[in-house]
């Protein structure tokens, strides 16, 4: 069965044939439609689970916090503001090990009050301790919804998974939806079975939540180890996925025409199937090109985007976020993994267009600048007479 379906429905769809037991969520633009076609299929009869109509996106959280404690799978969605709100129960959610689910539609942050795309919303979530991936399709978008039960209830990783679309350009945009049928949704993820269930509603018992230092840093390291061992628990999955649906799926990261690329752009998002198509139009001048889009941020893919960069002659990060004081996020996450400066490029911040043009000049530029001896820096791309930063 083919559909024509927005991202946003893409992931309703994707959640209703993971059989998602309980779904919590507060509405928010421009999330909202997930929410609203996930109760749609429970009020028809098509989809089993209950729906919890709280007040705010902390209860949102809260609320399947606790139904994930009593075993149940759990999904709730949101973005920007919402997500800021909900951030105290994202951080209980992830150090306490609940393998909730969350689609977070990135949304710049106010002030000023902006509804348009931007990544540092669901970035500002990555030391929560939740496995954090990114979408660049409607299809990817399905799947990922299905792949991240998956790989939350995995018995090595068993921590919550979120993620992220990009507002409108991917969570509005209309393409062509190619659903698995519900068999083969249930053998690809199979009932959870309350496996990971730590309160029994008929037999009720208080916990006590406090631990001192003697204990702490063993939580710490045993959530390090699985949010680590999830790197394989993708992999596992996304080829798993790629049996079941006869799509080939990106793992951590999908590489594009980066073997013998003497220019490499990192992207993540909606906006790389942009910057593939500018590494091909660069590829027909003869400027060898090429993409390393990163499906997974948490875990980060270090060893894997090391060789993916190597013997590349300039590293472009495009970076849809910024953090004040520092810089781009993943500009410097990839410096850190990589040991190599990359020219760090800020751009579409608050939803500004980013075109094929836009991605193909930032390679050429990345070039130059690579080419006059320039180590790397940070470049805000596509203001009038943009500023840049470097040595």
């Amino acid at each position: 069965m083919n559909l024509i379906a927005t991202g946003n429905h893409a992931v309703a769809y994707g959640v209703k044939a993971a059989r998602a037991e309980v779904i919590a969520a507060y509405p928010i633009t421009p999330q909202t439609q997930i929410i609203e076609k996930l109760s749609e299929f429970i009020e028809r009869g098509e989809m089993g689970a209950k729906f919890m109509r709280v007040e705010s996106e902390h209860s949102a959280m809260a609320a399947c916090i606790g139904a994930s404690a009593c075993g149940a799978r759990t999904f709730t969605a949101t973005s920007s503001q919402g997500l800021l709100y909900m951030s105290e129960m994202v951080f209980w959610a992830g150090l306490g090990s609940f393998p909730v689910v969350m689609a977070v539609v990135t949304r710049t942050l106010a002030p000023p009050w902006s509804i348009w795309n931007e990544h540092t919303d669901m970035l500002s979530q990555r030391d929560a301790g939740w496995i954090m991936m990114m979408c660049d399709s409607v299809q990817e978008a399905y799947d990922a919804s299905i792949q991240a039960f998956r790989i939350a209830e995995d018995r090595r990783v068993r921590q919550p998974v979120m993620f992220g679309l990009d507002a409108f350009s991917l969570s509005h945009t209309s393409e062509r939806l190619d659903p698995i049928g519900q068999e083969e949704a249930d053998a690809f993820l199979p009932s959870p079975d309350g496996q990971w269930k730590v309160i029994d509603v008929q037999e009720p018992a208080t916990y006590g939540n406090l631990v001192g230092p003697e204990r702490m840093m063993e939580i710490r390291h045993s959530i390090m180890e699985r949010v680590k061992e999830s790197a394989k628990v993708i992999e596992e999955a996304a080829s798993d996925f790629g049996r079941v649906s006869g799509r080939k799926q990106a793992g951590l990261v999908e590489e594009y025409r980066t073997s013998g690329a003497e220019v490499i752009l990192v992207v993540a998002g909606a906006s790389s199937g942009d910057a593939m198509d500018a590494a091909d139009a660069l590829r027909d001048e003869g400027v060898k090109a090429g993409v390393a889009r990163l499906r997974v941020l948490r875990p980060f893919p270090s060893e894997r985007l090391r060789e993916t960069l190597k013997g590349c002659r300039a590293v472009a990060v495009m970076d849809r976020d910024y953090s004040f004081g520092s810089g781009g996020i993943i500009g410097h996450e990839v410096a850190s993994a990589t040991g190599v400066r990359p020219f760090n490029y800020i751009a579409g911040i608050g939803g500004r267009d980013l075109s094929v043009n836009d991605f193909a000049g930032i390679a050429s530029d990345a070039l130059r600048r690579a080419e006059a001896g320039n180590e790397g820096g940070e470049i805000w791309w596509g203001m009038k007479g943009y500023q840049e930063h470097l040595p």
